[in-house]
């Protein structure tokens, strides 16, 4: 089973370079949930194929993939350039549409409660949907992946401080329009 799968990024890279098509479906299966925030923060209803899209991209380029490299951050640069594609190719404008999963509940949660987290978690997500591309970027990065600072950045090609200040000013937009502090 693939998530059962020990092996380091570098080892399935190496072995997906050599033809093993399965260590390519690891990788897939390791990163494809956060590619897919990342692209939704970015595209959209264009999210999955923009994803499609990256992984077949990423695997024509895993010769030129540095070795010494981290594996996600690289992916996730074009997971967002793709997304970027998708999104300025799109002849219509539709409202980004980010899936968030639920998170669990406890048994005694009360339904008003799960109502008004869902409402606020979509009010956060409507938010950060109309934030000009660099700022909704940074964020799905950040926030939806999980990077870190320096694999945004270089998600982003941008040096560590741009990137820092754009989330900076992400955030305080979001605080702006939200009236509250934000919490992702």
């Amino acid at each position: 089973m693939h998530t059962m799968d020990r092996r380091s990024d570098a080892e399935l890279v190496s072995g997906a370079r050599q033809g093993d098509l399965d260590a390519f479906a690891v990788l897939v299966g390791r990163y494809r949930v956060s590619a897919l925030r990342v692209a939704y923060g970015i595209a959209g209803s264009e999210a999955e194929d923009a994803v499609q899209d990256a992984f077949v991209k990423a695997f024509r380029k895993l010769e030129g993939f540095r070795t010494d490299a981290a594996f996600r951050p690289w992916l996730f640069t074009i997971v967002a350039n793709e997304s970027r594609n998708r999104r300025r190719s799109s002849s219509r404008r539709t409202k980004l549409d980010l899936q968030v999963r639920d998170q669990p509940q406890s048994a005694g949660a009360a339904v008003d409660d799960l109502v008004a987290q869902r409402d606020q978690r979509r009010r956060l997500l409507d938010v950060v949907a109309s934030l000009p591309d660099r700022y909704r970027e940074v964020v799905a990065l950040r926030y939806f992946a999980g990077l870190s600072e320096s694999e945004t950045a270089a998600a982003l090609s941008c040096p560590s401080g741009t990137a820092k200040s754009r989330l900076s000013r992400a955030l305080n937009m979001l605080r702006a329009q939200l009236g509250e502090e934000v919490t992702l």
